[in-house]
């Protein structure tokens, strides 16, 4: 049997048991990695009960710095009996199989071309450790000291993590470093170690930080100016809201007074919590709500107020896998017909795309002036693999002297001044945006009465044809005016005529399958999404390529949709490569399917710089 060979290059998935507190145990195994200076990226596979069914953790390495989901795994580290089977027909010819040996393994799940390695986890515990709840916790930790000396793992880099992650409770770090010496000496003793796959320390983190998306969201909306945020727990977008109020604890509230500076209202329903935003945004805060695809469905008509009414907010969508209940903790990118044309009649909002955790800190800030420059919703489109995981980020920045923009607002003075009568959507500047005034501005000028129905320049309400299309029109050529204001496409491209386009976090399994066909010869252009509305160079783009493919982690090619709706372009102009298991998106696969579509459809794309054959 050939084994894999590899360093620094490699998946290790673990298949665990959900609520046996292997998910610190594995996060421990990660950050150890990314510690001896190695880029990686862990991802949580988990269900949506608590505890009992099975769960996976999943972690790419790999020193050049491709960390989307590669396909295949190289080692697997199996200690749940339920999903063992299924576990060991992932792993790649030639790979490593981690197991409990407490029990024998069954001879039914044997394969010659994979290397099984038995530890017994159960028994090292039972023997070392009295308390049953320690007995089922260190196991996970005994497993992460057996790699240690499989793959190469400094061990003083494990013992540092345990130190940092039990500070204030040092009865915890001996029973704990206990466990990996367990594991550790017990690899040593009984395999040849290291491994084929193994790691060596390297310097390609740099002052790059773990960060989940959520979290950078949060702080984004922080920094933006965020003062209230209103929702109702769902998830996976319940922690963004976690942590706007873990860090305005730390920077919204007055030293010297103690007042909070910030409100976050956990609402009865999704209606209400969205209802609360606009309510708040009219007045003049910066407001926001996360949810995920059920809590879109509900609060779509108050999404269509905001947008008619012409009232700020921002919605952070977490998204997870649909329709109704789907799967609540697994991925998708499926939301975004619902998002983009939330409510009845004729609506259109502003969608921003980030794929990575430093993109949504910055887009979580730009959401708030956005909001207010536009004076229509802006949703920021995330998912649960994005906010949820950690992913390397370089250490979030931000200007000091960065100044809000709040778009036309009338002060005080402007409305004294004011010798015409105030109309509330008159289009003064011929883009659509008219002006507004927060409440109480001025005793007597500036004040308008508004609601969801039809009305005139002057907010006055009315059901004249005339009125109404103006009013529809001026809309549309708001519309217009954001695609200058939005995040502007992502283009890289070798003049091939051969394109790709990709969003959000199909990114870096995209750049991955690129850089994949270029190595071979064969020159892919490449497009990421930013935001909609589409900038001019989506359209440039798409016209400059006879071949394109077009990704996304949804089952109906929802951006292809809305590419043909807003750019008026042929379907059949763009190629699918859709993913929708509720896992991330592969390389792999992308790759594989570019070069069958291409051999199918016998294309020959240029030859990239460099390469003679393909």
């Amino acid at each position: 049997m050939k084994r894999i060979e590899a360093v620094n290059d490699f998946v290790i998935k673990f298949a665990n048991v959900n609520g046996t507190g292997s998910a610190s145990a594995n996060n421990m195994f990660a950050k150890a990695l990314f510690r001896m200076g190695l880029p990686v990226s862990p991802k949580n596979i988990f269900p949506s009960n608590i505890q009992g069914l099975p769960t996976w953790y999943e972690v790419r390495v790999n020193e050049k710095g491709f960390l989307g989901r590669r396909g295949g795994v190289d080692m697997m580290v199996c200690v749940n009996p339920q999903s063992m089977a299924r576990d060991i027909q992932e792993l790649e010819p030639g790979g490593y199989f981690l197991y409990d040996s407490s029990k024998p393994l069954d001879l039914r799940l044997m394969r010659s071309d994979v290397q099984f390695i038995g530890i017994p986890l159960r028994d090292l515990c039972q023997r070392e450790f009295s308390d049953p709840r320690q007995q089922q916790l260190f196991r996970n930790v005994i497993y992460v000291g057996a790699l240690s000396a499989l793959l190469d793992i400094e061990f003083d880099v494990l013992t540092t993590l345990v130190a940092d992650q039990f500070r204030g409770k040092e009865k915890l770090i001996t029973p704990n470093v206990r466990a990996l010496e367990l594991g550790y000496h017990y690899a040593r003793d009984n395999f040849d170690c290291p491994l084929g796959i193994r790691v060596e320390r390297r310097d390609a983190v740099g002052e790059q930080i773990l960060l989940d998306g959520n979290t950078a969201v949060a702080l984004g909306a922080i920094y933006g100016g965020a003062s209230v945020a209103a929702w109702y727990p769902i998830t996976p977008s319940t922690s963004v809201v976690d942590a706007f109020d873990k860090y305005c604890r730390r920077l919204r509230i007055d030293p010297a007074s103690g007042n909070k500076h910030y409100a976050i209202v956990q609402a009865e329903d999704e209606l209400a919590a969205i209802g609360m935003v606009i309510g708040a945004s009219w007045n003049g805060a910066r407001a926001f709500t996360a949810t995920s695809g059920p809590g879109i469905s509900l609060m779509s008509e108050f999404l269509g107020l905001a947008y008619f009414a012409e009232i700020p907010c921002v919605l952070v969508n977490v998204q997870r896998a649909g329709p109704s209940t789907g799967m609540p903790t697994r991925t998708q990118q499926s939301d975004i017909m619902a998002c983009a044309y939330a409510s009845h009649g004729d609506t259109k909002h502003v969608l921003l795309f980030p794929s990575t955790p430093a993109e949504c800190f910055d887009m979580g800030a730009e959401a708030f002036d956005l909001t207010e420059q536009l004076q229509t919703p802006v949703i920021i489109m995330t998912d649960l693999d994005l906010g949820m995981n950690d992913s390397m980020s370089p250490p979030l920045k931000w200007d000091d002297s960065r100044q809000y923009q709040r778009g036309k607002v009338y002060s005080s003075e402007q409305l004294e001044a004011m010798g015409e009568r105030f109309g509330r959507y008159l289009d003064s500047d011929g883009d659509g945006i008219p002006y507004r005034t927060y409440p109480g501005t001025h005793p007597e000028k500036g004040a308008f009465f508004t609601r969801g129905t039809s009305r005139d320049e002057y907010a006055v309400y009315t059901e004249d044809s005339a009125a109404y299309e103006y009013n529809m029109q001026r809309l549309l050529k708001k519309w217009d005016t954001a695609k200058t204001y939005v995040p502007k496409a992502e283009v890289t491209g070798q003049g091939s005529k051969v394109g790709v386009i990709y969003f959000g976090t199909s990114r870096d399994a995209a750049l991955e399958a690129v850089a994949a066909l270029s190595d071979s010869g064969i020159a892919v252009d490449s497009l990421r999404l930013r935001a909609f509305p589409f900038d001019d160079s989506v359209e440039q783009f798409i016209a400059e390529h006879d071949t394109l493919f077009l990704i996304e982690q949804n089952r109906d090619a929802q951006m292809r949709t809305l590419l043909v709706n807003e750019l008026l372009i042929s379907p059949r102009s763009l190629i699918p490569i859709l993913n929708y298991g509720g896992m991330p998106i592969t390389a792999r696969q992308i790759e594989r399917e570019i070069r069958q579509q291409l051999d199918e459809n016998k294309v020959q794309p240029l030859r990239a710089a460099g390469k003679e054959n393909a």
